[in-house]
Parts: C-alpha cells; structure tokens; sequence
C-alpha cells in the first residue's frame, strides 16, 4: 500500500490554537499519514459533520479526534450527538482531552467513545501518541466507509 493511499481524513475537534499546532507537527513527525481538518467549537463540528451550510459539502472523516471542553457544545454534548445518529454512529471517536476527570472519563465511554487519551505535555509525547494512532489505525483495523448521503 502507497504512503497516499494510507492516508485517512481526520476531524480534529479542538479548539486551543497551540494544542492544533502541536498536534499538526506531531502528525507530520509521524509521517504523512492523515489529512487533518479543524473545527474549532462543537456546533462547527456538527454543522461539519451533518453537512449544515457551508459544510454542505464536507466529507465524512474516517475518525474524529474530539476535545471535551469546548466552546459552545461540549466534547461530550457533540459525542452524543454523533452516537445518536445512525449514518455517524459508526465513526470512531477519540476523545484528546487535558481532562483526567474520571466522571469525563466515564460519561465519554458511556457515550461511545472509541478510546480516551489524556494529552501529553510536549511535543516528543504527541509524537509517539500520533505513531501510535497512526500504526491502529491504519494498519490494525478496518474502519467503516463513510457514507455519502447527507441524514
């Protein structure tokens, strides 16, 4: 299999402009593995992924890597709304959050969440997250395809 055709689309929901930054270098430390695209608050994220507006065009991600604490909907809010229906239901959704907060831990998981990573304090850190991301999901498991008709 080509580098290219390795290569999966992500959804980045995050909205610390730094905490992007770090994550964009480490994936390109990682190797070109993904196309990231950002939303920056929940209701972009679900006005991205259920096709509202200007994202009327959006394609699907293959995964979502989803913060809880964001503006406007929270991480989990979004979780749910992305769990609750049948066309998104499949995508995994991985949740990149500062919070250790076992509550945060456990309603993410009762919600669906795929896995909970805590964010690493540095650079080297999100670098071997990324490998590690990465290395399952692009050679470990078989995601869902997306499916193109908008719900």
């Amino acid at each position: 299999m080509s580098p290219e055709s390795e290569r999966i689309k992500i959804l980045l929901v995050e909205d610390d402009a730094g905490d992007v930054r770090l994550l964009r270098e480490a994936m390109k430390d990682a190797g070109p593995w993904c196309d990231l695209t950002v939303a920056t608050n929940g209701a972009q994220a679900l006005d991205m992924l259920f096709r509202r507006g200007m994202y009327s065009r959006f394609e699907l991600p293959a995964i979502v890597l989803l913060d809880i604490r964001l503006p406007i909907l929270s991480g989990h809010e979004v979780l749910h709304a992305i769990k609750s229906n049948s066309r998104l239901s499949p995508l995994p959704v991985i949740i990149l959050s500062t919070s250790q907060a076992p509550e945060d831990v456990r309603r993410a998981y009762a919600l669906g969440a795929s896995c909970y990573i805590v964010k690493p304090p540095d650079l080297e850190q999100f670098v071997a997250i990324c490998n590690s991301l990465h290395d399952f999901w692009t050679k470990r498991v078989t995601l869902p395809v997306a499916d193109a008709a908008a719900s």
